[in-house]
This record gives structure tokens, C-alpha cells and sequence, in this order.
């Protein structure tokens, strides 16, 4: 049983990429998936004054459509519910006096209920490690077939992305470390609005087209030292999964989905997070860069505005 509160298919905020091994861990024919897929052979990287292609294989989907494919996929009952308590009572979880069950999985992402009941004191977040997102994901007729990201782009701790979609569909956003912006005195916004002055400058989208972004915030890979307690678990964003050089949270969320499943359907007590992969591209070089830069570059907070000098 999947208890969400919202109905599908419905918007969820992400730039909605995927890769091989998702296709692979999903089992998932990309010429058979009904809802249309853009694949790309690399992704233009864009670092300043410089530019080149990444050879990858990648591909683009819709999360509107694709979660609630997924989920028609496995037959299991959906049920809109916004969870608000849930205990433990002689071997069963009980959530709002409602639903019970044996195994519980947490798969709420950021403010996941279950991770607040039972994981919040045994995995805690560290704050250096929460990435903040400006996106939107709208119908365009677009012109430019390849993905591309901007890293760094004035200071910004993280980088954007344009990811155009099959059908006629297009993403676009901008995504940094919060801790960093609020160091600088800095602020999403403002690169959202220098990002997308430059989309239209460069003729990705057209000239004076009326933004109107949505945001959301995840944690990258940290301490995952306790994925399980008793019989709940805690996966993907829940669990704080997302990669630590692109910040990719659909390949982690997958593969500890499927970790807690076998764990539950073996009848073990092993379920782990460790192996799963904290970096996203294999080029050893570029992911210690971009994790140097992301969360273990040091920041220098700015003086107050009344201060003085000397």
C-alpha cells in the first residue's frame, strides 16, 4: 500500500534525468516506456569562459508522468493521505488511527514522517549538506535538443541546467548549497533571475517569457549510518541519498528502494545504505571537484553592513 498526499499523476519539482543503471535497476525498456524519453550521448558543461561536452549516456523524463507509471507498474492499492502520526503498538505500525501495518518505508523525501518519528535522532542532517533548488518545468517548443549545465555561474555554489523533455516539454532551474548562500548573504533568487536572463540572452528561451518558478530543498550523501529501526525503513531523499558532485537523488532513491524490498521479503535484518554510490559521474577528478566546491570548500560569512574600518 503507497500512502501519499497527493493524487497522480501530479507536479514534483526535479529536473527529471536519468541514467543507465536507473533504466537497468528498474528493469525498464526504454523504447517500450509509453510516455516518451529524450536520451542524449553527453552533456554540455559549461564552467565560466569554458565549454565542453561530457560524453554520457543520459536520459530526460517527465516526473509527472513518470512516477505515476511507476506506481501504476506495480499494482500496489495508492491511497491520498497526508501523514501526520504514526506509532509503533505490538509489533504493528499505526498511522493516524487509520492504517496498519508490519514494515513501514519512508519514502517522503525531505519531510518524510516517518523520518521524523523514528530517524531524526539517529541519522540528524547536517546542515552543510542541504541543497536549495529554483525550477520549472513548462510546454516548449524548444530548439536546443541537448542538455546543458552552468557551474559556478556568479559564485554560485552548485550549478543550473536546461534539460529539454520529449513531447514538447522543457526544465529549467538553478540548485546551490543553502548553507553557502546564507554564508555570502546570498540568496537563490537571485541567481534564479541572472540564470534565466541569460537562457533568454542566448536564445535557449525566447525573449521576455514569464517565469514562475517553484522550490524545494534535499540533502546530499552524509552520515547513512542507520537506514533501518525494528521494521521501518528510510529511503532515497528520507534518507538524504542525493549524490555528492551532481546531486542526483532518482539513482539512490531506486536503489534503496529495492534494498528495503529484498530486506522485507527475505526477512533480514542487513538492510545497509553504505554501498550505495555517493557520486554521480565516474571521472575521478571532476566529482573531488565538484565535491570540493559544493560542501568542502570553507566559506567566509560577510561583515554586518554597519560595520567599520579602521
Amino acid at each position: 500500500m503507497v500512502l501519499d498526499r497527493q493524487e497522480f499523476p501530479r507536479t514534483k519539482l526535479c529536473a527529471g534525468w536519468i541514467t543507465p543503471e536507473v533504466v537497468r535497476d528498474l528493469e525498464l525498456d526504454s523504447r517500450e516506456y509509453p510516455q516518451g524519453l529524450l536520451s542524449f550521448d553527453g552533456i554540455y558543461i559549461h564552467i565560466r569562459s569554458l565549454g565542453f561536452k561530457f560524453k554520457t549516456i543520459q536520459h530526460s523524463i517527465r516526473r509527472y508522468e513518470f512516477d505515476d507509471w511507476l506506481l501504476k507498474r506495480t499494482g500496489a492499492p495508492v491511497y491520498t493521505h497526508y501523514v501526520r502520526n504514526i506509532r509503533r503498538e505490538n509489533g504493528y505500525y499505526i498511522i493516524d488511527d487509520q492504517y496498519r501495518c508490519k514494515y513501514l518505508i519512508g519514502a517522503g523525501g525531505t519531510k518524510c514522517p516517518v523520518y521524523r518519528t523514528f530517524f531524526k535522532d539517529a541519522n540528524p542532517r547536517a546542515k552543510d549538506l542541504q541543497a536549495v533548488t529554483l525550477e520549472q518545468e513548462f510546454p516548449y517548443q524548444w530548439h536546443e535538443p541537448n542538455c546543458h549545465l552552468w557551474f559556478f555561474d556568479k559564485g554560485l555554489p552548485g550549478y543550473s541546467w536546461y534539460v529539454p523533455k520529449e513531447n514538447g516539454y522543457l526544465n529549467v532551474g538553478v540548485g546551490g548549497m543553502a548553507h553557502k548562500l546564507k554564508l555570502r548573504d546570498d540568496d537563490i533568487k537571485h541567481h534564479w533571475g541572472h540564470f534565466t536572463q541569460a537562457l533568454s540572452r542566448d536564445s535557449f528561451v525566447e525573449a521576455g517569457y514569464a517565469f514562475s518558478p517553484g522550490g524545494y530543498s534535499y540533502y546530499l550523501r552524509g552520515g547513512v549510518d542507520v537506514g533501518q529501526i525494528d521494521n521501518a525503513f528510510i529511503v532515497g531523499d528520507a534518507a538524504g541519498l542525493a549524490t555528492r558532485d551532481l546531486c542526483e537523488g532518482i539513482g539512490p532513491a531506486v536503489k534503496s528502494g529495492l534494498l528495503a524490498a529484498d530486506a522485507i521479503v527475505d526477512n533480514r535484518k542487513n538492510y545497509s545504505l553504505v554501498n550505495i554510490e555517493r557520486y554521480s559521474v565516474t571521472n575521478g577528478l571532476m566529482k573531488k571537484l565538484l565535491e570540493y566546491m559544493f560542501i568542502k570548500r570553507k566559506e567566509k560569512a560577510r561583515q554586518g553592513k554597519g560595520a567599520t574600518m579602521n
